[in-house]
């Protein structure tokens, strides 16, 4: 019996990296080729492009047009410790940042480039020729983690699991000590006035007010340790979107202490499962009737004396499942990209809308995989899938 696989068999692509823009309106794909746009909304292509080398890691900026590219992959374009702003309307490099050291990711905004080592942040204006602004040390930060919006830029500090917060006009640092351990997730509320954030252990994200560091949310994602995928904030901050290697998307509920919580109308109904689609077995809810704040998942153990904390934690008021995959044959392919990467991003979260949500993931199983939040007929919070595909053919 001749088991060998046929010589010609033909190979499906593999996503080493993929990405949203600010806003969350396309995603930027990397390729052993190159480069590809999608559009967010339904997950099909706008641009692909072939550089004649691989990229590991894209950063797109709110238009599609200029890009920041790091070289990954077989056969890279660039050194991994190269940053190249990328042209795509030119299709030629605007101008090149090259390092010591591997460059673990890059973030644009219209005003500003940041690029993130493993134990520092640079800061440049975005112009031509670009000026540099000021560099941070961290303590080690393999993830890249960095959220840069129009009047902050947020990195892990000097001591592991704290914070800095910059203030991109005047300077000024704050330090936010979020958690006891090393990060591993963080984000900025699309105004900058949240934080939300989470360590490597997985089971607290909290979410911290960036005027005066104070922190206004603390949220169980579950009892056992797990790694944190993606956090985002929604673009009114009225929800908190999380995922994890437990393969669940996790929806909560935040409240402003400048703007009255989010209610569901009289009735008890915006949306409801009939209009959304999907079945019972796809979404989770709880009680709307009470404020996200005091939802107790255990009933009557969380108000116990001396019980356990995690009795009376505030735990997710909706959740479901994402697509993940299985792909450990890719983690040495994956992982040639750069020097950090132990298999390919999955569950990177980009909020359309306060009830529509997109999460994207990498690799040979790549995924395009839409969501959709509100409330049900009976007045309590649901998410469930209602579209998805395989973004790459």
């Amino acid at each position: 019996m001749n088991t060998r696989q046929a010589i010609n068999e033909r190979r499906r692509p593999v996503a080493l990296s993929a990405s949203f823009n600010t806003g969350a309106s396309h995603f930027a794909v990397a390729l052993e080729s190159g480069y590809r746009i999608y559009d967010s909304a339904d997950g099909k292509p706008v641009k692909e492009r072939s550089i004649g080398g691989g990229v590991g890691s894209v950063a797109l900026l709110n238009t599609t047009r200029y890009l920041a590219l790091v070289g990954g992959g077989q056969r890279p374009k660039a050194a991994p410790n190269k940053v190249v702003i990328w042209d795509d309307k030119q299709q030629t490099a605007a101008f090149l940042f090259t390092y010591p050291s591997h460059v673990h990711s890059v973030c644009l905004t219209k005003t500003h480039t940041a690029i993130i080592l493993h134990n520092r942040v640079h800061l440049f204006t975005f112009a031509v020729p670009p000026r540099k602004i000021g560099q941070w040390e961290t303590a080690a930060n393999p993830c890249g983690l960095c959220w840069l919006g129009d009047r902050i830029i947020a990195f892990p500090g000097r001591t592991a699991g704290q914070v800095q917060i910059v203030d991109l006009a005047t300077r000024a640092v704050s330090i936010i000590p979020a958690h006891t351990s090393p990060l591993r997730a963080l984000a900025l509320s699309p105004d900058g006035t949240l934080l939300a954030t989470a360590s490597d252990k997985g089971t607290i994200i909290r979410v911290f007010a960036t005027a005066n560091c104070a922190k206004m949310h603390e949220f169980r994602r579950g009892i056992d340790p797990a790694t944190i995928f993606s956090v985002a904030i929604s673009p009114s901050s009225s929800l908190l979107a999380v995922t994890s290697d437990k393969s669940t998307l996790h929806i909560f509920e935040l409240q402003h202490a400048s703007r009255p919580a989010e209610a569901a109308p009289a009735g008890g109904r915006t949306v409801s499962p009939g209009h959304l689609g999907g079945s019972p077995s796809e979404w989770e809810t709880v009680d709307a009737e009470q404020p996200a704040e005091s939802r107790p998942r255990w009933g009557g153990l969380a108000n116990i004396p001396m019980m356990p904390r995690v009795f009376s934690d505030t735990y997710s008021s909706a959740s479901t499942r994402f697509e993940m995959g299985d792909e450990p044959a890719l983690l040495s392919q994956v992982a040639s990209s750069s020097s950090y990467a132990q298999r390919p991003p999955k569950g990177v979260i980009g909020w359309r809308s306060d009830s529509e949500l997109i999460v994207i993931g990498a690799g040979q199983d790549n995924r395009w995989e839409r969501f959709r939040v509100g409330f049900g007929d009976d007045g309590q919070r649901v998410v469930f899938r209602d579209g998805w595909r395989r973004y790459l053919r």
